[in-house]
């Protein structure tokens, strides 16, 4: 897991100077963020949280193995979308990855059945993100065949950010935030539970809108705004504010999800035409993924490296990772809305400073020794 997550902060790092300088196309900077980097470590993220949930055991070292298919899948999909390597692997690439997303699917629900008691509720929202890969990976063969491309794409898209991404990051947040804060949840659960079903057909209906009539995606934002701000005020309400903004890592979390409330509302502009498809693509990873990911990682990484009892070497570790948190909070979200107003160079600048604070910040933790035997 900490290769996995070393991986993510380098892919973002490479899309930004990649993409920036024009050595590659943008979809193929894009597919490094996203294929070889977010996807995996969403794989990782789901086998680390799934036994967690159900209470299961570790995965088996096969199934463990699925992220790190996926980063080679995902360089095959750059390179060809590049134009380095033969565009028609682009589909042999997809069929890869949509039998890794069936695999991982088929794990998980086995595991919630094998479960003592009920598992809890959040391995649902994992298996519909799953099912909105499967269902964004799935319609790549039309769209390599010619078939209504500009409508395929956009299903593409959506169902991929919103849907895949979306759905894993509110399915985690309910868990993850209390962790982060160290402050009890008991409403997390049900509000799991009560939200899946308008969370997943926000996502479905935004994605098929935005292919084929925009006022299906204003109707799935909707959903997904109500979602998203129910979480935000239930949060306010729990912790407070200054309690959500006193930690770094606690403070990435809540500006990726309203960045997210943003881009929802951004993502309708752009499925009724008002909008480009590109900086809402830029704007979503570096405002949402990258406070999102940053956030996450100051408190799993640790986690990761130091596995089993609290360590003075945990805390330090995390204590350094979430150094420039709150400063984060603010640059990340800033690029995301940068980017949307089509201020590129603006955008790139606030992300590259984002990047190197956690970058500068990430290095620091790696250097805090193991504990003394």
């Amino acid at each position: 897991m900490s290769v996995l997550a070393l991986s993510v902060a380098a892919s973002f790092l490479l899309a930004l100077i990649l993409g920036a300088s024009a050595v590659l196309a943008t979809a193929a900077a894009l597919h490094i963020a996203f294929a070889i980097g977010v996807l995996p470590l969403i794989f990782g993220a789901m086998l680390h949280f799934v036994p967690v949930l159900t209470r299961t055991g570790s995965p088996h070292r096969l199934i463990a193995a699925l992220p790190f298919v996926a980063q080679v899948t995902g360089v095959t999909v750059v390179l060809a979308i590049q134009g380095w390597l033969p565009r028609w692997l682009l589909h042999p690439a997809a069929s890869v990855d949509l039998l890794l997303a069936a695999v991982l699917l088929g794990w998980i629900t086995l595991r919630a059945r094998r479960t003592i008691g009920s598992p809890h509720p959040g391995w649902r929202w994992y298996q519909a993100s799953l099912l909105m890969l499967v269902l964004a990976l799935a319609v790549i063969p039309l769209y390599a065949a010619g078939y209504a491309p500009a409508a395929v794409r956009l299903f593409h898209l959506h169902a991929n950010t919103l849907g895949f991404i979306g759905l894993a990051a509110l399915g985690t947040l309910p868990v993850l935030l209390p962790t982060v804060l160290r402050l009890p949840d008991t409403q997390a659960a049900p509000w799991l539970r009560r939200r899946l079903l308008p969370a997943f057909a926000g996502v479905v209906l935004l994605a098929l809108g935005a292919a084929t009539a925009w006022p299906l995606a204003l109707v799935g934002a909707g959903c997904l705004v109500v979602v998203a701000l129910g979480l935000q005020v239930h949060w306010f309400k729990t912790f407070g504010f200054p309690a959500l903004l006193a930690d770094g890592a606690g403070a990435s979390l809540v500006a990726a999800l309203s960045s997210f409330v943003l881009l929802l509302l951004v993502g309708v502009a752009h499925a009724s035409g008002q909008a480009s498809a590109q900086g809402l693509v830029i704007g979503f990873a570096a405002g949402f993924l990258l406070p999102l990911v940053t956030g996450a990682l100051s408190q799993l990484l640790p986690v990761w490296r130091f596995s089993g009892v609290q360590t003075p070497e945990r805390l330090e570790m995390r204590l350094r990772l979430a150094r420039c948190g709150r400063l984060r909070a603010v640059l990340f979200p800033l690029a995301g809305l940068s980017f949307v107003c089509a201020q590129e160079e603006l955008g790139l600048v606030v992300t590259a400073l984002g990047l190197a604070l956690f970058l500068v910040d990430l290095l620091q933790a790696l250097r805090v020794p193991p504990p003394a035997r």
